[in-house]
C-alpha cells in the first residue's frame, strides 16, 4: 500500500533516466556510497599496514575496534542534529560541501603525523560529515523528480545503495593494492579523495529549484527545531508509521548480514564469500526498483509493504532448510525484491507528506533511528545464534531455529504495521 497520491502516467524508470537532475543526483550519490565503503576498507588497511601499529602490536584488534567505533558513533550522536542543519541550507550546496570536506580530510592524512589519535580524529570527522550528506540527499530527491517519480526514484536509490556497499567492499582492497604498487603509498588517499570530488562535480551539475533555505526565523535555536521535528512525527501518524517500517526493514537487513556468514557455508560457499549472498539481495532490489518503476502506479492501492514483509519472512524461514547454492541465491534475490516493496513506497510517502521546510529534520531523525536500530541486530544476532546453538547442541539446528523465529517475527511485525497504517488511513477519511 502506498498512501501517497497516485502518480500520473509519465512515471517509471524510463522517465527517471531521462531526468538530468535526477541522474546527476543518483550517480553522485552512488559514487559517494562506493567511496564511503572504500574508506571503511582503507581504515582497516591503514591500521594494519599504514604505520599506525608498527611491528607486531598486540593491541591491533583493540585499535581496529576503536577505529570502527569512531566510524559508527557519529551516526548515533549527530543523526538528528544533521537534519536540523540541512533544513537551514541549500540541499545541493550541502551535498557538494560534504563531498569536498571529506575529500580534503582524507587527502590530508598522508601529510599528518602517523599517530593513532590522528587517524581516529580524521575517521570521526569524515563520518560526522557523512551524517549531513544522508538527510540532504533524501530531501533532494523530491526536488529532482517531483511527486510522480518518488516511488521509482526511492526504489532505485535503495538498490543502488546496496550495490554501492557491495562494490565498495569488493573492490576496495585490490584497488588500493594496485594504486599503492603503481603510484606509491599516498596514492590511496588521493584516489579516495578524487572519488568524493567527482561525486561533488556530478551533484554540481544538478539543476533543481529550492525554496528559501533556513528556518522561519522564530525557531532559531537547534533544540527548538528538533522539538518541531519530533512534534511533526507525533502528529503525522502516516509519516511516523512509515519511518517505523523502514527502521524494521533495515534492522532485518542487519540481522541477515550476520546470519549470511553462517548461511553461506551451508549452501556451498565459503563463509568469507557471504558477500555474494548479499549481492543477490541487491539484484533482487534492482528488479524491485524496475517493477515499481513500470507497474508501481498500477499497484497504488495494493498493500505493497505488507507483501514485502511477508515475502521477507517467508525467505528467512526457507533459508532454514536451504542447502543448495542456486536456491540460496534465488531466495536472497526474492528477499531483496520484498525489501524494495517496503522501502520504495514508504520512503516516497515520507517525502511526499513532509513539507520541504521539514524534510531535513524528518530525514535526520529517520537516519538516527535507523542507525541506532542497525546496531542492535549487529550486536545481538551473532551471540544469540551461538547461545541457541549451544543450548540445542547443534550449530545447524541453532541456525535453523533463529532463522525460523526471525521469519515469523518479521511477518508479525509486517502485519502489525499494515494494521496500524490502515487504521490511520481510515481515521483520515
Amino acid at each position: 500500500m502506498h498512501p501517497a497520491s497516485p502518480p500520473p502516467d509519465r512515471s517509471g524508470l524510463d522517465a527517471l533516466l531521462r531526468n538530468r537532475p535526477f541522474l546527476a543526483l543518483w550517480t553522485g550519490q552512488l559514487l559517494a556510497q562506493v567511496a564511503d565503503k572504500i574508506f571503511y576498507v582503507l581504515l582497516i588497511i591503514l591500521v594494519k599496514t599504514g604505520g599506525y601499529t608498527p611491528g607486531q602490536n598486540p593491541a591491533e584488534n583493540s585499535m581496529l575496534s576503536a577505529v570502527m567505533i569512531a566510524y559508527t558513533l557519529p551516526a548515533i550522536v549527530f543523526g538528528s542534529a544533521a537534519g536540523i542543519v540541512v533544513d537551514r541550507f541549500s540541499k545541493k550546496q550541502m551535498l557538494i560541501a560534504c563531498n569536498v570536506i571529506r575529500a580534503l580530510l582524507i587527502v590530508a592524512l598522508p601529510f599528518l603525523p602517523k599517530a593513532f589519535v590522528v587517524l581516529l580524529t580524521i575517521t570521526f570527522l569524515v563520518s560526522t560529515v557523512t551524517q549531513f550528506f544522508a538527510p540532504a540527499e533524501a530531501a533532494a530527491i523530491p526536488l529532482a523528480v517531483g511527486r510522480e517519480g518518488l516511488m521509482s526514484a526511492n526504489a532505485l536509490f535503495a538498490s543502488s545503495t546496496m550495490g554501492g556497499i557491495i562494490v565498495g567492499m569488493t573492490i576496495g582492497e585490490p584497488l588500493f593494492s594496485w594504486v599503492k604498487h603503481s603510484f606509491g603509498p599516498a596514492s590511496q588517499e588521493f584516489l579516495l579523495g578524487g572519488l568524493y570530488l567527482i561525486s561533488a562535480g556530478l551533484i554540481y551539475a544538478m539543476r533543481i529549484k529550492e525554496s528559501h533555505a533556513g528556518s522561519s526565523g522564530k525557531n532559531v535555536h537547534p533544540w527548538l527545531d528538533l522539538k518541531e521535528g519530533l512534534r511533526y512525527l507525533k502528529h503525522n501518524h502516516l509519516v511516523s508509521n512509515a519511518m517505523v517500517q523502514l527502521t524494521i526493514l533495515y534492522s532485518v537487513f542487519a540481522a541477515l548480514q550476520v546470519l549470511a556468514i553462517a548461511l553461506s557455508g551451508k549452501i556451498g560457499l565459503k563463509e568469507t564469500q557471504f558477500g555474494f549472498l548479499l549481492a543477490a539481495a541487491g539484484v533482487g532490489m534492482v528488479f524491485g526498483a524496475a517493477f515499481l518503476g513500470h507497474w508501481g502506479h498500477r499497484m497504488h492501492h495494493k498493500p505493497l509493504p505488507l507483501i514485502g514483509f511477508l515475502m521477507m519472512g517467508f525467505v528467512l524461514a526457507m533459508f532454514a532448510f536451504t542447502r543448495q547454492l542456486w536456491v540460496g541465491f534465488g531466495l536472497s534475490a526474492l528477499f531483496g525484491f520484498g525489501a524494495s516493496l517496503i522501502n520504495g513506497p514508504m520512503q516516497a510517502l515520507i517525502q511526499e507528506k513532509t513539507p520541504e521546510s521539514m524534510r531535513g529534520k524528518v530525514f535526520g531523525l529517520e537516519n538516527n533511528a535507523i542507525n541506532i536500530a542497525l546496531s542492535l541486530p549487529l550486536a545481538l544476532t551473532g551471540p544469540l545464534t551461538d547461545a541457541v546453538s549451544k543450548a540445542v547442541g547443534s550449530d545447524d539446528l541453532g541456525l535453523r531455529i533463529v532463522l525460523l523465529s526471525l521469519g515469523f517475527l518479521v511477518s508479525v511485525m509486517g502485519m502489525a504495521a499494515w494494521k496500524h497504517t490502515r487504521k490511520v488511513l481510515q481515521d483520515a477519511l
